[in-house]
């Protein structure tokens, strides 16, 4: 029979389109995983994927259960809710994606999370904002915390703070940022986000692919605090959380440029498949609660 352990991982490395990284996201080995995808293949007797270049790519067959198989993903948690729902039980496991950085406050609602349910067992995985997004729909992960904008219908968004965000660069060139307009900020040398789905990517194209600018790239980066760490080595600017910024200049670390400020909102997400879920209701509940806490 094939389990959801086997069609979860069906599901990665569709989605990875390479057997590597599905194990390395799923937290298993690579011959873990494919063991599943072969066991899904023999069951039906069947090929799933075709390997091209360095990459596997679905077959026809393949593309036809994909959707079948999430379908099943989802139902599977769907009877979860349902049977806690009979149980009048507040206990469970929850698997929880949040930002490494603490000002995210993942640890904080966990810590409330079990306070008011010590019945509640947590596991809490570091996530970018799209790894997130990603993992809620392969079942990796039950609810997360998040920085926004999002448009999937799929993803319930609990708005829950917004986070300011300045232009900054390292302080060396503090003359130059400061009496920089848009177009002499894009010419200088940037830092950029390596995934486009990272918020930070959608909101420096927000700023700039507006003015009909685009920043010159001279190195990317997969995470906020090595783009801050480079930014402060003289390597070009980049986007920073606002709070983050004021103290690398305060600290002369950082020069910030006058003219550039935006807004992004932090949110508390999960699938709308499991709206009615208890552990989630409990989950948002203590999310909204860690937050109320700063007004």
């Amino acid at each position: 029979m094939i389990d959801l352990v086997q069609l979860r991982t069906f599901v990665c490395v569709a989605e990875e389109q390479h057997l590597t990284r599905a194990a390395e996201r799923l937290h298993i080995s690579q011959s873990a995983a494919s063991a599943h995808v072969r066991a899904i293949e023999d069951h039906f007797d069947t090929q799933l994927f075709i390997r091209t270049n360095r990459n596997l790519k679905l077959t026809h067959t393949g593309e036809l259960l994909l959707d079948e198989a999430r379908n099943l993903l989802n139902n599977a948690s769907m009877f979860t809710s349902f049977a806690r729902k009979l149980r009048g039980k507040m206990e469970g496991q929850l698997t929880i994606g949040s930002s490494s950085d603490p000002s995210s406050r993942g640890a904080d609602t966990v810590a409330a999370l079990l306070r008011a349910h010590p019945l509640i067992s947590v596991d809490l995985r570091a996530r970018p904002s799209a790894g997130t997004r990603q993992d809620l729909k392969t079942g990796e992960l039950d609810a997360g915390i998040l920085l926004g904008p999002s448009n999937d219908p799929d993803i319930l968004h609990y708005e829950l703070t917004r986070f300011g965000f300045r232009i900054v660069g390292p302080v060396a060139m503090r003359a130059q940022i400061e009496a920089a307009d848009w177009g002499a900020l894009a010419a200088m040398p940037w830092l950029t986000p390596l995934d486009a789905n990272m918020a930070y990517a959608i909101l420096l194209d927000d700023m700039f692919a507006a003015r009909g600018l685009t920043p010159r790239s001279v190195a990317r980066f997969d995470n906020a605090a090595l783009a801050g760490a480079m930014a402060k080595a003289g390597v070009g600017l980049t986007l920073m959380r606002e709070d983050h910024a004021l103290e690398g200049a305060a600290n002369g670390f950082l020069a910030i440029s006058p003219i550039a400020q935006a807004q992004l909102p932090l949110y508390v997400v999960h699938l709308a498949s499991r709206k009615s879920d208890p552990l989630i209701e409990a989950f948002v509940a203590a999310a909204r609660g860690v937050w109320a806490g700063e007004d």
